[in-house]
């Protein structure tokens, strides 16, 4: 025969109250943080992908019309491009992106270099890790200054 204790419901004198308001918008540095890290994740999952062979896909939602002019919603995939290549001498090459525009992390450096795919997922996962500190923030500034320069022609 299995006894059964009673639970307790919490007290709430043991949780920490405290006073604060929930933001109406993030600052536009965190934005472009989170834009950036969204990216980074594309970008891991299509390394992910190539090391086991798979493909990987991320839906967007497009409108489109049909023939009596009707709108409707439909899922299509979101076109990928890998920020990897090959260069003249064989080795591979990752270029962090904000938008169209290659971060330049050190004066002149826009490029890592990497043995394979293998090293190229854990340096992802250090470049998430610098974005989510702040450590790319003047890159990314300069280059979405770049994007905005260009919208204004």
């Amino acid at each position: 025969m299995a006894t059964t204790k009673a639970v307790s419901a919490p007290s709430l004198d043991t949780l920490n109250l405290v006073t604060s308001t929930k933001p109406l918008h993030q600052p536009p540095v965190v934005q472009r943080r989170n834009k950036l890290l969204a990216k980074l994740w594309e970008q891991e999952q299509l390394v992910k992908a190539k090391l086991e062979n798979t493909a990987f896909a991320v839906r967007k939602h497009k409108t489109v019309k049909d023939f009596e002019g009707n709108s409707r919603r439909i899922e299509v995939d979101k076109r990928l491009k890998p920020w990897w290549f090959v260069d003249i001498d064989g080795q591979l090459c990752f270029a962090i992106r904000y938008g169209a525009k290659q971060l330049e992390l050190k004066p002149g450096k826009s490029t890592i270099a990497v043995k394979d795919f293998d090293e190229l997922l854990s340096t992802l996962g250090l470049i998430k890790d610098a974005v989510t500190k702040g450590s790319l923030d003047a890159a990314i500034e300069k280059a979405s200054g770049a994007l905005k320069a260009n919208f204004g022609k």
